[in-house]
């Protein structure tokens, strides 16, 4: 199909071919399906379509299967009979195994390319909604940002987030002037929180070199779009960390690429696998992020798609913004299910042939309820479609063989290195380390110096020298005449005062008296 990505056949017979025409691939789209209806299936076959277009593709890996990507599919697979009807039955008249180039991404470095970003670039917000901070401790938080980009001081790893705030702590009253309020308890709720992150692993995910954008839009001399996976199924242990790292590249793609309009095809496909977790508890100023990026990265060429059970899972504004949909069954067990049965089915446009509703309650394994964007960004009419079978492995790739895949790629070597340059936590460091060595040097001169000296030294009322010991007596001598002398002086300064005058009076009236 030209121009587009074939997905299977609709119609009478499924012999209608269904395709996501490229241009309207960047006005995102909705893979939404119960467990175990195909949404891995329609993910990995959507990748192939774009990576044959020309197409880059970034997904997540959650259960592991999309790394057979990387390989063909094989005429000895049990499948392969199977295959082979359903590619005759919806006209996939040139439907052959093939493999893709595929770039494999591992936060942990294990399988993978590691992928890191910096804590500067991860910013306050991102940061709160990982570790679940109150508002209190997010404003702290951002103080300590403001305050590393004030005075220069590089916000890399864990690590000089952790020895900030312990600098924020210690310099709390002065910051108060500035800030308000920075309570102590509220920081060692922050350090405990970023203990709870370095036992999930992310010390691995901060730190440099960080992710260079350009390696995940990469295509191949042949003209085909890399497709990068990212290694999910021990992330997904953690999936606060998983969602936020998304979120971030997400929104890194909205931030560092330039304006483009509309396309011809998308400059990248982002596929969002189990995106529920991207919106389960999420603050107002977190969802209404992820409907500014939604709602403007398109114009920069970036393609959003959304994987998860239920529709109802996407917040309705996001929702609306999703041109393209895929709807695999949905299970209608409960009043609650049900209504986001009959919801889902009100966003399709109707087909005379079927009721929607009834459809997405019906379909089985492998086939769903399609309506892709039509010229001019229409709505297509719903339709039931066929998806078709992949062309590449179903399945995951055995150890040997992603290691293989890990070695021969365009960036192999790239970040397996991990780099500290100089950054907050040696800075701080350092400052410690100075004022430490000061107050040390100072402790140790004030040793020194003898007891009549520091006694000397405090009398700050008094001036002179010391003297050496064979003028001492002379200088006794000449301390107990200056002393006699002060003694005198004080004695007819009172005489001439009031007192003074009283005593006078009081002499010489009693010697008066007594005559």
């Amino acid at each position: 199909m030209d121009g587009k990505v074939f997905v299977g056949g609709g119609g009478v017979n499924s012999a209608k071919k269904q395709g996501l025409t490229l241009k309207y691939a960047n006005r995102h789209g909705l893979i939404a399906g119960a467990t175990g209806t195909g949404k891995t299936v329609t993910l990995q076959i959507l990748a192939e379509g774009f990576s044959a277009a020309g197409v880059p593709v970034f997904l997540s890996d959650v259960k592991g299967d999309l790394s057979g990507l990387a390989a063909a599919g094989s005429d000895t697979f049990k499948l392969h009979q199977a295959f082979s009807e359903r590619a005759q039955k919806i006209g996939f008249s040139d439907y052959a195994y093939d493999s893709f180039p595929v770039t494999f991404w591992d936060l942990f470095g294990d399988q993978g390319h590691p992928v890191r970003t910096t804590v500067a670039d991860m910013g306050p917000l991102l940061l709160s909604r990982l570790m679940e901070l109150t508002e209190a401790q997010e404003g702290i938080l951002n103080i300590a940002f403001r305050l590393a980009d004030e005075q220069g001081w590089p916000l890399l790893d864990l690590k000089d987030l952790q020895s900030l705030l312990v600098w924020v702590g210690e310099n709390r009253t002065d910051l108060a002037l500035r800030y308000g309020n920075v309570s102590v308890s509220s920081i060692g709720a922050i350090q405990r929180r970023l203990l709870v992150l370095e036992n999930q692993g992310a010390t691995k995910l901060f730190g440099e070199p960080a992710l260079d954008l350009s390696d995940i839009m990469r295509t191949d001399p042949d003209g085909s779009g890399r497709i990068n996976i990212l290694a999910a199924d021990k992330l997904m242990a953690s999936p606060r960390l998983y969602a936020t790292f998304l979120l971030w590249l997400l929104s890194e793609l909205f931030e560092e690429l330039p304006e483009i309009g509309d396309p011809d095809k998308p400059r990248l496909v982002f596929f969002f696998d189990e995106a529920h977790l991207l919106f389960e508890d999420a603050p107002k100023a977190l969802v209404d992020k992820v409907e500014q990026v939604a709602r403007l990265i398109r114009s920069k060429g970036v393609g959003v798609y959304f994987v998860t059970q239920n529709p109802d899972d996407i917040p309705e504004d996001i929702l609306g913004q999703l041109g393209n949909r895929v709807q695999h069954a949905l299970r209608a067990f409960t009043a609650r299910d049900r209504r986001a049965l009959r919801m889902a089915a009100e966003t399709y446009r109707e087909n005379p042939r079927f009721d929607t509703e009834a459809a997405i309650r019906e379909v089985g394994v492998g086939e769903a309820v399609t309506s892709m964007l039509m010229k001019k960004g229409v709505p297509g009419i719903v339709e039931r479609t066929l998806i078709r079978p992949p062309s590449s492995q179903l399945g995951p790739l055995d150890a040997n063989t992603r290691k293989s895949v890990i070695n021969a790629s365009p960036i192999a070597g790239k970040y397996e290195d991990q780099k500290d340059r100089r950054s907050a936590y040696e800075i701080l460091k350092e400052r410690a380390a100075k004022a430490a060595a000061q107050a040390e040097a100072a402790e140790a001169k004030e040793e020194e110096m003898e007891t009549a000296h520091r006694e000397f030294n405090a009398a700050r009322r008094y001036s002179g020298s010391r003297v050496s010991r064979s003028s001492s007596r002379s200088m006794r001598r000449r301390s107990d005449d200056s002393f006699g002398e002060a003694m005198g002086k004080m004695v007819m300064k009172e005489l001439s005062g009031t007192t003074g005058r009283r005593l006078v009076r009081g002499l010489l009236g009693g010697l008066f008296k007594g005559r």
